[in-house]
């Protein structure tokens, strides 16, 4: 059995360490923060709480195998569907909440939005199909190993590329589809699922909203923290010790093989290395400078980042639901203002989450813990005091024109995460949140692989590798790292 050290305790870690425990070897965890779960992560503030990190919490079969593999029962793990996807607001006053139920879902595009009932309900089974066969081949399994590749699955994903509208953005298809520009908007916002733009990431991602609008939004019982506090246990209950406020310094090879890991407690000798830290920074700040790198990789496009503001809000709002949506005007020139000229605009899309909802000892009573967010650029050497501080101003006087109040007189506590919070605290390359955006047709295949080419026992897992972001694609990804690890095992002998 080998001797494993994996650097990072998010969700990807997490995952690796699940299944390299499990097949008996002897796992290390090593940490820089004090907590397990990377961005999933707790705030508490005087009375209220919050998830810090994910919010959108889909696909719980991906954590059940995971609860499988160690002979443990799922149904231990609480968690509820939401009756509601999201409610959606628009800047002309139009508003409404899309239920979770297919009919009554149909029922508002047909009834709101002025839809062809038949031809949304064939967007999204055309959806669901696609995802269904690109999963087992381009999500659950490694894209830079040919022997996943030709499979059963290559076949059938192949018969289906016509629907796939390869040379089209996501855009350009839901413009195609759809009558009313709303519901363009609302099924374009799903390319922020990993950080990209719509207007050029291609149309096979409209395949994302399918595991939110076909299969459901969930909740856990705990909130989204619960998911790291869960796979932490596992993780621990199958042998791996976890090594917290231990920063790894620096991944130590002998020649191409690896050979352990350094710490502020010394160096110590591992087999394999599984890094859970963003890739770029692996590169930069890990592995000894003479390696090879992966340059046309690590030089792609990075996705975007966020400002977050934690607000304690002394109020309630029933117009509002645990998912919520105010959309911009302008959504082609936010994503523009985002990605080109890296600036905020003064029209964001709103996103508000609030577990309070549905949890309410997030907050006190008749109050309401609010996670605001906005995407942002990447942290290139902006003014980020200024742009929050705009952030703030230009999200309050559309959240008090939306919803006819005065929140600047209701928030009693606040913390705010940018950019640079981002990149300082869970090591994001100039804050992005998924590595790199996937604003290209062939962005699947710039995404580094779950193991090195160069580098013997090396393997890598999370948001910024294949297959990307969120939490059920850093799940896949540990999968995918381990089953490249048993491969070279094999392959050794």
């Amino acid at each position: 059995m080998a001797k494993v050290a994996i650097i990072g305790a998010g969700v990807g870690g997490l995952a690796a360490a699940i299944r390299f425990a499990n097949a008996g070897h002897q796992v290390n965890v090593f940490e820089a923060n004090s907590h397990p779960g990377g961005k999933i992560n707790n705030l508490s503030l005087g009375d209220y709480r919050w998830d810090m990190g994910p919010s959108v919490f889909t696909a719980p079969h991906y954590i059940e195998d995971l609860y499988d593999l160690c002979g443990v029962d799922f149904k231990t793990f609480k968690y509820k569907r939401l009756s509601n996807t999201f409610n959606y607001f628009f800047n002309d006053g139009h508003s409404f909440s899309l239920p979770a139920k297919k009919e009554k879902m149909l029922d508002v595009f047909e009834f709101e939005l002025g839809e062809d009932r038949k031809t949304v309900e064939q967007y999204l089974k055309k959806s669901g199909a696609n995802y269904n066969h690109i999963s087992p081949l381009f999500i659950e399994k490694s894209l830079h190993r040919f022997r996943h590749l030709f499979t059963k699955d290559l076949f059938k994903a192949l018969s289906r590329l016509p629907k796939y509208k390869l040379n089209s953005t996501m855009n350009d298809e839901n413009t195609a589809v759809f009558k009313n520009s709303k519901t363009t908007q609302l099924f374009n916002r799903y390319a922020t699922y990993n950080g990209s733009s719509p207007f050029k990431s291609p149309a096979m991602l409209n395949m994302i909203q399918h595991l939110e609008l076909n299969e459901g939004v969930f909740l856990p019982q705990n909130g989204m923290v619960q998911i790291a506090k869960s796979l932490h246990q596992l993780a621990k209950d199958q042998g791996a010790k976890f090594f917290f406020n231990t920063k790894v310094t620096n991944i130590l090879c002998d020649g191409t093989k690896i050979k352990g890991v350094q710490t502020k407690e010394g160096t110590e000798d591992f087999d394999v290395v599984v890094s859970n830290m963003d890739v770029t920074y692996t590169y930069e700040r890990l592995l000894p400078k003479e390696l090879p790198r992966p340059k046309k990789i690590l030089k792609q496009e990075k996705s975007s980042s966020a400002i977050v503001f934690y607000w304690g809000i002394k109020d309630t709002f029933p117009q509002l639901d645990v998912h919520n949506m105010f959309f911009s005007s302008d959504y082609k020139s936010e994503f523009k203002e985002i990605f080109e000229t890296k600036t905020l605009s003064s029209d964001p899309s709103i996103y508000v989450h609030i577990t309070s909802k549905e949890k309410p000892e997030d907050a006190p009573k008749g109050k309401e813990n609010w996670f605001v967010m906005v995407n942002a650029p990447i942290n290139v050497g902006q003014d980020w005091e200024k742009m929050v501080n705009k952030a703030k101003r230009d999200i309050v006087n559309k959240l008090n024109k939306q919803l006819d109040t005065q929140l600047e007189d209701k928030i009693e506590e606040e913390f705010v995460m940018d950019p640079v919070f981002i990149e300082k605290t869970y090591s994001g390359a100039q804050g992005s949140i998924y590595g790199n955006a996937s604003n290209n047709k062939y962005a699947s295949f710039y995404r580094h692989p779950n193991f090195s080419k160069t580098i013997k026992g090396l393997y890598f897992t999370g948001v910024t590798v294949h297959p990307g972001g969120g939490i059920p694609l850093a799940i896949n990804s540990a999968k995918i790292a381990f089953e490249c690890y048993n491969e070279d095992v094999k392959k050794a002998k």
